[in-house]
């Protein structure tokens, strides 16, 4: 890999890793209710159970999807049902009392954002692209240099946006502030899902 296409991979790792999407949307709903002591192993399945998904999908599994495409499209359903059910758990995690705001519910454990890249279709989008448009012959050495560079992108990024729900968390003082903020959330991650289907 020549430093022009690891330069060009560190940008699109970044750029990919920080805009929104399913994983940003959710960190950030979890910072505002549990903050970012509570929202670490969330943080850290994500980043990664990321790079562990780009290291099986370069070891082989793109094969199966080119020979097998319609599992692909079983997976888009399954993960569109997915998000629309998280989404309506972001919705009713709404405070206990005012003077106590806590969500109910808990933060997802490391094993659970892990498990959730494979259903993610952000994370196929960015995994799949990055395999094919910066290895050139898909060597494992270069696949793991692909996971390496989004592992070292995207636990920054992503902690920006838990940072950004923990630091909201002082304007979401009242159950009524938290439960818009928390719905809000909830219709931005469904919005995430749209662009699924225009692929």
């Amino acid at each position: 890999m020549t430093i022009e296409l690891l330069l060009a991979l560190v940008g699109f790792a970044f750029v990919s890793s920080i805009t929104p999407g399913p994983n940003n949307m959710m960190l950030l709903a979890s910072g505002a209710n549990f903050g970012l002591r509570r929202t670490v192993p969330h943080m850290a399945g994500v980043s990664l159970g990321h790079s562990f998904m780009i290291v099986v999908l370069g070891a082989g599994l793109m094969e199966v999807f080119r020979a097998y495409p319609r599992i692909q499209d079983v997976m888009t359903y399954v993960a569109v049902a997915y998000l629309l059910w998280l989404s309506w758990k972001i919705a009713n995690a709404a405070p206990k009392t005012p003077e106590a705001p806590q969500a109910e519910g808990r933060p997802f454990t490391f094993l659970q954002a892990a498990g959730f890249q494979w259903v993610n279709p952000k994370g196929w989008f960015m995994a799949l692209t990055a395999l094919t448009a910066y290895t050139a012959d898909q060597s494992f050495l270069q696949v793991l240099i692909v996971a390496g560079v989004f592992a070292c992108t995207n636990l920054p990024s992503i902690t920006f946006w838990t940072v950004l729900g923990q630091q909201m968390r002082r304007f979401l003082t009242s159950p009524a502030r938290l439960r818009a903020f928390n719905w809000t959330m909830a219709a931005l991650l469904v919005a995430s899902v749209v662009p699924v289907f225009w692929h």
